[in-house]
């Protein structure tokens, strides 16, 4: 018996992003500042795509780009807008309030329930946090169920199944092994439940080295990786670089500033390569984030402390 070796899912970022069609369904990975798959919003940007549909749990400047760009349809988040005080998202706000995209607003958990059960094959979920709220009216495909144990009325939630999934990791394997340092927020259910997972990397590694970190999005899933530094840039990818506040700051004033100043901010940063938005980011400052990174101690390493004091 005779054994097919592993696939070379290796690519450039734009054949990885041009697996992205216009109008797909969209899950975003990562969370607020952390490992968004920046380099892959940038590059969909790039291509002018448009009509999509977003999904994810609580995100930032990735799902404001995009709705900024015309890149947006329809979006279901939980929660968009930036951490500590630089505010709401100033192109998804405006959007929002101008009807130029759909939104319907969701929540952590009731995304989590429908990718299970697109993971388990089931055509339904019952949740709880969201009867009696608006968010069912958002949600026509949302329905009611009876308990047959209890007669608790429930509502039922239909599996999500994105077309495809992005992804940005600090390390991978050619194969498209994935190691993820926690929280994994919704990655590993929304490469489970999509039915194409795009990956960047930090870095490109040996299969065995991703094994000892630590598979956490296993190659069978992923169809493209894609070697991107700072990826995920302005957001932090830990352990290896922080998040770039002033950056952020630099691009929510842009963007609230309105359309003019965001295609301005566009026109520097993002619309001709990712090699040309480190180049303008410069090496100096890639350098100091990643020293912050490395400056600062894990959550892990809180804990453990924690637990030795106790």
């Amino acid at each position: 018996m005779s054994l097919h070796p592993p696939a070379d899912k290796r690519a450039s970022l734009a054949d990885a992003a041009a697996l992205v069609s216009d109008g797909a369904l969209i899950a975003l990975g990562g969370g607020l500042s952390a490992r968004l798959p920046m380099a892959l919003v940038r590059e969909l940007v790039r291509q002018r795509r448009t009509g999509l549909h977003l999904v994810g749990s609580a995100h930032s400047i990735d799902v404001d780009m995009l709705v900024g760009a015309g890149a947006v349809r329809r979006c279901e988040e939980s929660y968009v807008g930036f951490e500590q005080d630089l505010g709401l998202a100033p192109a998804y706000r405006r959007a929002a309030e101008e009807g130029t995209i759909e939104v319907a607003e969701s929540c952590c958990a009731t995304i989590l329930a429908q990718l299970r059960a697109a993971e388990m094959g089931v055509p339904f979920l019952p949740v709880r946090g969201v009867r009696g709220s608006d968010i069912v009216r958002l949600h026509p495909e949302y329905a009611e169920v009876t308990c047959p144990f209890t007669g608790e009325t429930l509502v039922a939630v239909p599996p999500l199944r994105p077309d495809v999934t992005l992804l940005h990791a600090p390390s991978g394997d050619r194969y498209g092994n994935l190691h993820l340092e926690q929280p994994y927020v919704l990655d590993e259910r929304f490469a489970s439940a999509s039915q194409t997972v795009v990956a960047t990397v930090d870095e490109l590694v040996s299969t065995e080295q991703v094994i000892a970190a630590g598979v956490i999005i296993p190659a069978h899933l992923v169809a493209a990786v894609a070697h991107v530094p700072f990826g995920a840039h302005p957001s932090s990818c830990y352990p290896r670089y922080a998040y770039d506040r002033s950056h952020l700051q630099e691009y929510v004033a842009a963007a609230q500033s309105g359309p003019e100043d965001l295609e301005k901010y566009l026109a520097t940063y993002v619309l001709d390569s990712e090699e040309s938005y480190r180049g303008a980011l410069g090496a100096d400052r890639l350098t100091q984030l990643a020293d912050w990174s490395r400056s600062t101690e894990t959550w892990q390493e809180l804990f453990s402390r924690a637990g030795e004091s106790s």
